[in-house]
């Protein structure tokens, strides 16, 4: 499911699948992208960039699209694949730059940046 808050400036999508179930924030705000995967207990974070991540206001249209009529192609089908590396907990530095809503979903967890 997909939740678009316009007023904060933030999308959820949460994916309920079994073991790969996840959560996801495109906080638009900080420009950062956090996925909590469950199976993993990790939370991976990336910078939004702009040239494969839509624009806030093209992800409810992009949506509408995909849920209405899902024979029409778009481009802009966005994966990310995260290799995992060093991980940090998450200080006070870094909640600043991330932000209080990803804070909420990947606080107690290791950062994959």
């Amino acid at each position: 499911t997909m939740t678009i808050h316009n007023e904060k400036n933030i999308v959820e999508v949460h994916v309920r699948s079994g073991v790969y179930s996840s959560d996801t924030i495109f906080d638009y705000s900080t420009g950062y992208i956090a996925t909590r995967l469950f199976s993993r207990k990790a939370c991976f974070i990336m910078k939004i960039n702009k040239k494969y991540i839509p624009e806030l206001e093209q992800i409810g249209r992009l949506a509408f699209e995909r849920k209405t009529m899902k024979t029409v192609y778009t481009p802009n089908n966005v994966w990310v694949q995260f290799q995992s590396g060093h991980s940090v907990f998450g200080d006070i530095k870094e909640w600043l730059l991330y932000g209080r809503s990803i804070e909420r979903l990947c606080a107690g967890l290791p950062l994959y940046e």
